[in-house]
C-alpha cells in the first residue's frame, strides 16, 4: 500500500485545505465566510482559492 499525498502540488499546506473543507461541509458556510474565517486565523486566502 503506497501512502500518497492527496494535497500534492496545492499552494497550502494539508492541514489549512482540510480545515476550510471542514468548514464549508460542517456548517454550510460559503467561499467568502470561509475566507473571512481563515483570514481571522492569519491566513490569506482568496474565496476563488477555496472554492477551487
Amino acid at each position: 500500500m503506497q501512502n500518497t499525498n492527496i494535497y500534492a502540488g496545492y499552494r497550502y499546506p494539508p492541514q489549512i485545505i482540510s480545515h476550510a473543507v471542514w468548514l464549508y461541509h460542517r456548517f454550510t458556510l460559503s467561499f467568502r465566510d470561509i475566507e473571512e474565517l481563515l483570514s481571522a486565523r492569519g491566513i490569506t486566502v482568496s474565496y476563488e482559492t477555496v472554492r477551487n
